[in-house]
């Protein structure tokens, strides 16, 4: 691909900045928040339509929850396919008061458009739609064909998706996925990941008693559920850091040269890190690097752990029940199920009286860096951003990329379009406009890169 190919495309993504920029805000202006039920279904209407302006055939699959949308461009046996994967749920806005505009209320302040969803996704996905629209109007058409596939569920966990995969793999069926979500590395320079963490919630609930009891009057003798978790917990992970779980990581398969290769790559301020989030120190293992902490290793967290008394001064009462709220981030090729399995065996050794009660999980997924296609990736998102690209061999959180590595068999990438700062899930969450007209451009590298690719 040569400069000339791209350079109307960019003029034209350039000459349309302000309308680009006034559309994004007024699809953010619509709630579609999956937690809550809101807006879900108008926004899905939405998407629809700005899909078959681009002429594509579009299809609502419905679900047990939210729908998803589909549209496909093109079907040319000859030509790859591409399937982008985006989610239209955003994440509910509260607490509302620590937000500096309201939230469904798009803003622009300092180069930076301020509004639940901007970034995550809604934003990043748009950004695939319009770089599809500017190749339309550019070229007159798109030089690979394209399928797209909008969640309404990503923000709960995806729970209807494999089913959807599974029963539409015809429908889905691609040469390779590129999801545009996350952020890009705080340098700002090009990103392409290969793979993401899975993930394994549970909770621990221990019950010693029939109710909470006087701490002098029972103490010594009624057993103290939270102190049943705490020793129970201690057993689960040491002060070094190993996670000290039998057989929990017996699947996980080791970084490749080419992996660790990558990561040594990475630029990292370390230093600033810790000062940005006011950290004396890393957690254990003290001998980890920061990137293969979050790349290779599997983690466990407690998330919370509640029972007894938690309100202003002292009650002596001696808890009868308590509840450990824990997740497991997966690496490649652990399995959920396995995962909880080893976990209740642990508990059932240590703790008898402990319940397990398992909650959601999501496979981790991985495409090896050496995939033919990547390389066609690498010099689209170079020629888009004018800069060498970073490459990630996986990504510490977890999207559902799983159902199409180990569903649809096809090599999944993750290219994010948002700021390192974009403060996703968070209140003021915020997509610089460089990022979003950056994004259009590189979805358009990406796809007018594919037209010339022949796996």
């Amino acid at each position: 691909m040569n400069d000339s190919t791209l350079a109307p495309v960019f003029a034209h993504i350039e000459a349309n900045r302000a309308a680009f920029i006034a559309r994004l805000m007024e699809y953010v202006r619509h709630p579609s928040i999956s937690a809550q039920n809101i807006g879900i279904g108008e926004v899905a209407a939405l998407l629809e339509g700005h899909l078959q302006a681009l002429g594509m055939a579009v299809e609502r699959i419905e679900t047990a929850g939210h729908p998803m949308v589909f549209g496909q461009l093109g079907n040319d046996p000859a030509r790859p396919t591409i399937l982008l994967y985006g989610h239209y749920d955003v994440q509910p806005p509260e607490p509302l008061e620590e937000w500096l505009s309201p939230p469904f209320e798009p803003t622009i302040r300092d180069g930076r458009i301020y509004a639940r969803g901007v970034a995550d996704n809604k934003g990043q996905h748009f950004a695939q739609i319009l770089a599809i629209e500017s190749l339309l109007a550019v070229k007159g058409g798109v030089p690979c064909n394209v399928k797209i596939l909008l969640e309404g569920e990503e923000e709960v966990g995806s729970p209807h998706i494999a089913e959807v995969v599974r029963r539409n793999a015809d429908l889905l069926r691609a040469d390779l996925v590129v999801t545009a979500d996350g952020p890009m590395h705080a340098s700002g320079q090009g990103t392409i990941v290969y793979g993401v963490r899975g993930v394994a919630s549970f909770e621990l609930r221990a019950r010693t008693a029939k109710r909470d009891a006087h701490s002098g009057n029972f103490g010594g003798v009624m057993p103290n559920a939270l102190w049943q978790l705490v020793h129970l917990l201690a057993t689960m992970k040491a002060p070094d850091g190993r996670i000290t779980i039998d057989g929990l990581a017996d699947a996980v398969v080791p970084p490749t040269a080419m992996e660790r290769a990558a990561v040594a790559r990475l630029p990292l301020d370390l230093p600033g890190v810790m000062a940005d989030m006011e950290m004396a120190a890393l957690d254990a293992p003290t001998d980890r690097g920061y990137f293969e902490r979050l790349m290779f290793h599997p983690t466990l967290t407690i998330n919370g752990l509640h029972g007894g008394y938690g309100g202003a001064g002292s009650k002596t009462v001696l808890p009868a029940e308590a509840v450990a709220k824990c997740d497991i981030r997966l690496v490649e090729a652990m399995e959920p199920e396995a995962v909880f399995a080893a976990v209740e065996a642990h508990v059932a050794r240590h703790a008898p009286g402990v319940q397990v009660v398992r909650q959601g999980a999501m496979r981790p997924s991985k495409t090896p860096m050496e995939t033919p296609v990547a390389e066609v990736l690498r010099r689209a998102v170079e020629d888009a951003r004018g800069a060498p690209v970073l490459e990630f061999p996986s990504m510490g959180g977890s999207l559902p990329d799983y159902v199409f590595t180990k569903i649809l068999g096809v090599p999944a990438f993750v290219v994010p379009y948002g700021n390192a700062d974009e403060a996703n899930h968070a209140p003021n969450e915020n997509l610089t406009i460089a990022c979003f007209m950056g994004g259009i451009r590189t979805g358009a590298a990406i796809l007018t890169a594919l037209g010339d690719w022949r796996g």
